[in-house]
């Protein structure tokens, strides 16, 4: 069988296009014809000509929520999913998701289920994604989980971009650091080593160890390079691993100047939101908690996830296990606890979600005025520190000519 790109329209005029696969372009056209298609162009897919660039093509969280709220807004109009995704294929400007849906769309058409479909393919389609449109289907309520996975994509990319826009203002002023003390090491310290060997004696010791450090950058530069970048290739690694991932999530949640703090609040943000979209959803709890487990991005919250399953497994409740875990302030316990007892747990989660994302709001700007003076500190005290190295030998020469 080959592969055919076609180009049709439906009888409202809409216009649709995708790849289909059959045995000949008559085929094609029968099967457009049945879905009522009426049949613009048929030509077959070159894949020589075609340049894979799948490697720098990913999918942006705000392509994937569009994706959601069209095929909410298909569905609640009582379009069918086949149809649906067809409509998706055509409109989808991403060509990595465009494949994806193709993918989808041909699982769906040998009769799978839509969230057995998205669920071959992880790497787009999270468990969240999965899982919300499986109980959607379930109840018969897919429109409105669908709109809920894309109030729940929203929610958490907009956490991100926060976070971000606050760490991108420090980064900006470390990186002008290092660039601005490598330059002062690299050009400007060597000019003065050639002027100390005029003057002779000893150096003063701070003075011997800029020389030392700008000798090392100048003449092993090499070195540093691929050290750095082994350094940094090894610290990736260690934090994949089981123990090392742990470990990294602990030290962020205790880092000071408050942003252990931000971590803190943005991992039960994204707990509490994840958690109480499952409920509100319908989907069974210990999948529910399994689910948020595996979506907080933290070991400790993970960890605490793991001890309310079994927990709830034994007849418990979610409560107790969060008042045991550090990473749960109490009052969040306490407000679990409210909710399980009068049955409204997704309105108390929703609430927790709400408060954490406002803290984490007012945290981020404290942190911003924080971190200005302590960066403008930073980067006077190392070019302050060449400068003085540099002339404190000039310093002793004039002494010694009084």
């Amino acid at each position: 069988m080959a592969t055919y790109v076609f180009k049709a329209m439906d009888l409202t005029g809409a216009k649709a296009q995708g790849e289909v696969e059959a045995e000949s372009k008559q085929a094609v056209g029968d099967q457009l014809k049945q879905r009522g298609l009426i049949v613009l162009d048929i030509a077959d897919k070159h894949t020589s000509k075609q340049i894979n660039i799948a490697l720098f093509d990913r999918i942006k969280p705000d392509d994937l929520t569009i994706m959601t709220r069209q095929l909410s807004t298909m569905v609640s109009s009582g379009m069918t999913i086949l149809r649906a995704l067809y409509v998706l294929e055509a409109q989808t400007e991403n060509d990595k998701l465009k494949d994806t849906l193709v993918a989808v769309r041909k699982d769906v058409e040998a009769g799978l289920p839509l969230s057995d479909a998205l669920e071959r393919h992880p790497k787009v389609f999270g468990p969240l994604f999965v899982a919300m449109t499986r109980a959607g289907e379930t109840g018969g309520v897919l429109d409105q989980s669908l709109l809920r996975v894309a109030d729940q994509l929203e929610k958490d990319a907009a956490l991100r971009r926060q976070v971000k826009s606050a760490m991108a203002y420090p980064g900006v002023v470390i990186s002008f650091a290092l660039l601005t003390l490598i330059a002062l090491v690299a050009f400007l310290v060597p000019v003065f080593v050639g002027v100390f060997d005029q003057f002779g004696g000893e150096l003063p010791l701070i003075t011997q160890f800029t020389v030392s450090l700008s000798k090392i950058m100048t003449g092993y530069w090499y070195a540093l390079i691929g050290g750095t970048v082994g350094a940094v290739a090894l610290f990736r690694r260690w934090k994949t691993t089981p123990r090392g991932r742990a470990q990294w999530d602990r030290f962020k949640l205790r880092v000071p100047m408050k942003i252990g703090d931000i971590v803190q609040k943005v991992a039960l943000a994204r707990w509490s939101r994840t958690l109480s979209a499952l409920v509100t959803a319908g989907v069974p709890l210990l999948q529910a908690l399994d689910i948020t487990a595996k979506t907080s991005g933290n070991h400790v919250v993970e960890q605490a996830m793991a001890d309310v399953s079994t927990s709830v497994k034994g007849g418990g409740t979610i409560a107790d296990p969060l008042k045991a875990s550090p990473v749960f302030p109490g009052m969040v316990a306490h407000m679990v606890g409210v909710g399980e007892e009068t049955g409204a747990l997704d309105t108390m989660l929703t609430k927790i979600a709400d408060f954490y994302e406002d803290q984490v709001d007012a945290a981020v700007k404290q942190l911003t005025s924080i971190l200005e003076p302590v960066m403008i500190v930073l980067v006077g005290g190392m070019v302050g520190f060449i400068v003085i190295s540099m002339y404190m030998p000039l310093f002793k020469v004039y002494d010694s000519i009084q």
